[in-house]
């Protein structure tokens, strides 16, 4: 397989026009068309974890933090970040990132989560804005059918737990080809009218690349009228964060040993406990101070999060506890998810999860 093979697989769990518009996500290193080796999957891509790489002879690191977030201006190798860029060229070994992405999907970094704490049922906690789209095109009646499918086989008419949706409106349309034209139906310099139908679709963003190129690919015209808009109504399934309900009731204190337990954290920093049971839980991996007021709005009991700051477990404000478990704890199940992923779609492919320490955080 080529590096783009494997990384086709990675977009359709967690497409890259999922990931926050200043995230850096996708292929930062290597050539797409190298032919891989083998994947090491890490949450960072370090030095060591190059040298690992190197050690097993896999040329491909699937990291889910992008090792280069701002600009290079220079590879003169004194910085961690300039260092493995470096190493990784020099042992021709392909760097791709997910982070953001795979934050905003329903099977990523916060479903993950939820599985491991026994969270049932869980939602999207902030719905991604702008995620939909809305395509109006106009096509002959007689191949409505068949350009309708078409765009329903590409992805296109599926909201919440239906598939197929689309209006459609039959009307009569109108247009005159010029000389160098080449018209399915009418004549040159004639103007002709045809009974049409309207038809609009709705369908995710990630898929636009692919319904535009049925839509013309399907079409009867030479050329094809259409318009594509974006919609503010938001997509249940893509977005950051996640909340749902425990099986049962848990002392505060008991569900905190657990949550340190499950998830291996040194050491919990929480706001004030309420002295009520916990049942409802909003989990965001990564940096999640951002979430407090949605988990808040959410009803839910307790937000599981890291990097927390000091005036910003105040905005808890009595009514939920907001637990910082720490940064690397609440993502570290994230590199099993993916070589969990990787080894259903690609069984007999050499496929390692690392086993370097990336974590930066150390406690006393």
């Amino acid at each position: 397989m080529t590096v783009k093979e494997v990384t086709d697989i990675l977009e359709d769990l967690a497409p890259l026009s999922y990931a926050e518009s200043f995230d850096n996500v996708g292929l930062l290193v290597g050539n797409p068309s190298t032919k891989v080796t083998g994947i090491l999957v890490t949450l960072d891509t370090l030095e060591n974890v190059v040298d690992e790489a190197i050690e097993n002879k896999c040329n491909l690191i699937v990291s889910f933090h992008p090792i280069i977030f701002g600009g290079l201006k220079k590879l003169t190798g004194k910085s961690y970040v300039e260092r493995v860029v470096i190493k990784a060229i020099k042992n021709d070994i392909a760097i791709y990132s997910m982070h953001t992405a795979l934050d905003n999907v329903t099977q990523g970094v916060n479903g993950k989560i939820c599985d491991v704490l026994g969270i049932k049922n869980p939602q999207i906690l902030i719905p991604q804005k702008e995620s939909i789209k809305k395509l109006t095109t106009y096509v002959p009646i007689k191949d409505a059918d068949a350009l309708r499918d078409a765009l329903f086989d590409a992805g296109a008419g599926n909201i919440g737990n239906y598939s197929n949706c689309s209006f459609n409106t039959n009307g009569k349309g109108s247009y005159k080809a010029g000389e160098n034209a080449n018209p399915t139906m009418g004549e040159i310099g004639k103007t002709h009218y045809e009974e049409e139908t309207q038809l609009s679709v709705t369908f995710s963003k990630a898929y636009q690349a692919k319904i535009m190129k049925v839509l013309f690919s399907s079409h009867p015209y030479e050329e094809v009228a259409y318009e594509v808009i974006t919609l503010e109504n938001t997509d249940q399934n893509i977005g950051m964060g996640m909340v749902g309900r425990l099986q049962n009731p848990i002392d505060e204190i008991n569900f905190l040993n657990e949550v340190k337990k499950k998830m291996g954290s040194e050491g919990i920093r929480h706001s004030k406990l309420l002295g009520k049971k916990i049942m409802k839980v909003a989990v965001l991996g990564g940096s999640g101070a951002f979430a407090i007021e949605a988990a808040m709005a959410s009803g839910a009991d307790v937000l599981i999060t890291s990097d927390i700051k000091y005036h910003e477990f105040y905005k808890a404000e009595g009514k939920m506890i907001i637990a910082d478990i720490g940064h690397y704890e609440s993502e570290q199940f994230t590199k099993n998810l993916l070589v969990d992923y990787l080894t259903k779609k690609i069984p007999n492919f050499a496929i390692r999860l690392s086993e370097s320490k990336t974590n930066p955080i150390k406690y006393l």
